[in-house]
């Protein structure tokens, strides 16, 4: 029994690795994974949330450049490497955008940025107020995808936003195979007033619109982050449970199955390691369209503004704050994260799709 399960097992890698868009897309996939996880190592904010705003450069173009004052900020604490590392940094240098500056003794004088053509503030400060390797210096500064309306780094923003985005579809989905697989399993094996009950609750829960049942949900946990994934989680797990069902329903009359009884397996056992291993190629379909429609809800939170809560980075929160600005000229600024969105959507339908095929013992 177990070399033969190896042997599909490996038959179905083999399968897998032939299709070019399903490996493409786990790599994709994982790279995703990869700057959600380590965001405030790479992007070049990395202030807690990339939240270090500039007004005076706010909705500028992919590759602005601009000189930046840099001062020590008297108000930095002691913060560990970890913390630093997954959680940004909580109290970052002052940055002042300037557009000319000049260095006399220990006076240091600048004009402060200003849009549209217009004279900027002139200040001066002194040298001496800062320790040796505290002084203030000046270095010029890239936004590669420029800036936002607030003058945030878009870059900075959409690195730090792939983690809610990203987590979101796999802690929502986990959540949603937790419990519908185990609603599934238990009213298609036992059937009678088990599956009546079971199918009373999935048919109350499927009459409620997904977005109004995320909202009473989101207000029954209160707004945050973790409540935005119990939410999504807890309004998905309906399809799964009636895809299984159905599959169990059709499976549990096959000879194995009856064959295992005979045997005297306990229900857990024929369940776990007979039914469930067999029909998992519509449960893995399903679960990535699941991820494409948990991002799509959060989107939609975010947009109603009872999603990730400001300053907290997100795509569907980003998309919200500038789609206004689509008919502006700047246009950029929403279709930058819609564009993300797409693609991490689209790796996940492809890499299921790909995964169906390999698992599927007909073809």
């Amino acid at each position: 029994m177990s070399q033969s399960s190896s042997s599909l097992s490996k038959l179905a890698l083999q399968k897998f690795k032939k299709d070019f868009w399903g490996v493409f897309s786990l790599f994709l996939i994982v790279f995703v994974g990869f700057i959600s996880v380590f965001a405030y190592v790479i992007a070049p904010d990395n202030s807690q949330h990339a939240n270090q705003m500039h007004l005076s450069i706010h909705s500028k173009k992919p590759g602005f450049k601009v000189a930046m004052l840099v001062m020590p900020n008297d108000n930095l604490g002691k913060q560990s490497v970890f913390d630093k590392l997954f959680f940004g940094r909580k109290n970052t240098e002052n940055e002042i955008p300037i557009s000319s500056h000049t260095h006399k003794e220990s006076l240091l004088t600048y004009t402060e940025y200003t849009a549209d053509d217009l004279e900027g503030i002139t200040k001066t400060i002194d040298l001496n107020h800062f320790t040796d390797k505290q002084k203030p210096y000046v270095e010029e500064k890239i936004f590669l995808f420029g800036t936002d309306k607030y003058g945030r780094d878009l870059l900075s923003r959409i690195l730090v936003g792939a983690r809610i985005s990203f987590f979101i579809g796999f802690i929502a989905v986990f959540i949603s195979l937790v419990v519908g697989i185990l609603m599934g399993s238990l009213a298609g094996y036992f059937g009678g007033k088990v599956d009546a009950l079971i199918m009373w609750f999935i048919n109350v829960s499927w009459s409620i619109p997904t977005l109004l049942l995320v909202i009473a949900t989101t207000l029954a946990l209160g707004k945050g982050f973790w409540q935005v994934f119990i939410a999504v989680g807890l309004t998905m797990w309906v399809e799964v449970a009636r895809v299984v069902r159905g599959q169990v329903m059709s499976v549990k009359e096959m000879q194995y199955v009856t064959a295992a009884r005979a045997l005297g397996f306990n229900d857990f056992r024929i369940i776990t390691r007979h039914i469930l291993p067999n029909i998992m190629a519509p449960v893995i379909v399903i679960s990535a369209a699941n991820f494409a429609a948990a991002i799509l809800i959060e989107s939609g939170l975010s947009f109603l503004g009872i999603g990730a809560q400001p300053p907290m980075s997100s795509w569907g929160a980003m998309i919200k704050d500038h789609y206004n600005y689509i008919i502006l000229g700047k246009p950029y600024l929403a279709l930058i994260p819609g564009f993300c969105i797409m693609i991490l959507v689209m790796a996940f339908m492809l890499m299921g799709n790909a995964l169906r095929d390999a698992l599927d013992v007909r073809s």
